[in-house]
């Protein structure tokens, strides 16, 4: 039952980022982005990555254990 828990959680990170990548594209045919917000959108797509990343981490660690 462990097993599907992280695939479940995986799943529903890649629909949210999936919804946040439609929202952005909407967002951007609106109204051209400032190299500000150019700029924030690319680093929290960065933290994003990263935080995905260590969940993943962490899951596969107390899989281990």
């Amino acid at each position: 039952m462990s097993n599907s828990q992280p695939n479940e959680q995986d799943d529903i990170q890649k629909y949210l980022e999936e919804k946040a990548k439609q929202e952005q594209e909407k967002q951007q045919e609106a109204e051209p982005l400032s190299a500000y917000d150019a700029c924030v959108l690319k680093e929290s797509a960065k933290v994003r990555e990263l935080i995905a990343e260590a969940q993943q981490k962490t899951n596969e660690r107390s899989e281990n254990e």
